[in-house]
């Protein structure tokens, strides 16, 4: 229990910092997308490509990918079936809020603190940028015009660079090829970097937001928060449990269905122009509630030993 409570006290205090800076700290606007950016393009995609290379392949793909799989289309469908009345498009992203995990700016870093393991967030990762990330595009294009670009879509998942990073780490993995010695130091040393520049941003961007004002997304947003940071880990712990998975395995899916809704659904809502403050409000929101319940998960796992 204290390794858990001390990673996310580690987490809070790196978030505290960007709080900090973005508020008094007199930086220039937006400080906090170009860290985004910097940690996505470069400091994330070189920590999984290290974790990826050297993790054990079949702890990475195996039961809890499919526990993981089966919360996240259940708390699609659930908001889809709720909200029948919302325009379609309006209804594939409030169901993506609901069960697309943040895999990589909240995951990797709660990952590596709480869990003790980095690479426990990267079948959650390949799993959204190879499979539902496409299938959401597909969904959300055809809702607008009828139609979808198959070739923008299957290529989507390519453009991302930590999915790159990933499938580049599993080639290395599965052939057995290993760095130079300089060039692995340089993409160790740069991906250390990216947890904490990554918390850091994800402070900043906590500054002067005001969510949830009252008016017609209101609803389908807490819906979506709730099915994202107490639906989704209830049904992971669940499935973990019907499938037997061992307790350490249940912590973990449990813990990395509880973290929030992924920045990558407001780009999508960004992109197609609707249901922007349904989203926008859902991932915030999402962020603020998953804390204490990632804390209430830590404690009930590690004290009352839930088996």
């Amino acid at each position: 229990m204290i390794s858990a409570f001390t990673g996310f006290a580690l987490i809070g205090g790196i978030v505290l910092v960007g709080w900090i800076l973005r508020r008094w700290g007199r930086l220039p606007e937006h400080s906090e997308a170009v860290l985004g950016r910097v940690s996505y393009l470069a400091l994330a995609p070189c920590l999984l490509f290290a974790g990826v290379a050297g993790a054990d392949l079949g702890l990475l793909f195996s039961e809890p990918l499919l526990v993981s799989t089966a919360a996240a289309l259940l708390c699609f469908a659930l908001f889809a079936v709720t909200f029948r009345r919302l325009e379609r498009p309006a209804r594939v992203l409030g169901a993506m809020a609901g069960g697309y995990t943040n895999a990589g700016n909240i995951g990797i870093p709660v990952a590596t603190y709480v869990l003790g393991d980095p690479t426990l967030v990267v079948p959650v990762i390949v799993l959204q940028t190879l499979i539902l990330m496409p299938l959401t595009i597909i969904l959300l294009e055809m809702s607008l015009t009828g139609r979808a670009e198959w070739r923008a879509v299957l290529t989507a998942p390519l453009r991302n660079p930590m999915t790159i990073a990933v499938l580049l780490g599993l080639v290395a993995n599965l052939t057995g090829v290993t760095l130079p010695g300089v060039l692995a130091d340089l993409v160790s040393t740069i991906g250390a970097a990216a947890v904490p520049v990554v918390l850091i941003a994800f402070g900043m961007s906590l500054s002067g937001r005001r969510v949830l004002d009252a008016g017609p997304d209101r609803r389908p947003a807490l819906a979506s928060v709730a099915l994202k940071v107490t639906v989704m880990p209830a049904l992971a712990f669940l499935l973990g449990v019907a499938l037997g998975l061992t307790h350490d395995q249940v912590y973990a899916v449990t813990v990395l269905a509880a973290l929030p809704a992924a920045q990558n659904v407001f780009l999508l809502a960004q992109r197609s122009g609707v249901a922007l403050i349904l989203v926008r409000d859902a991932v915030f929101a999402s962020t603020i509630a998953c804390v204490p319940v990632l804390l209430l998960i830590s404690f009930l796992f590690t004290s009352v030993s839930i088996r």
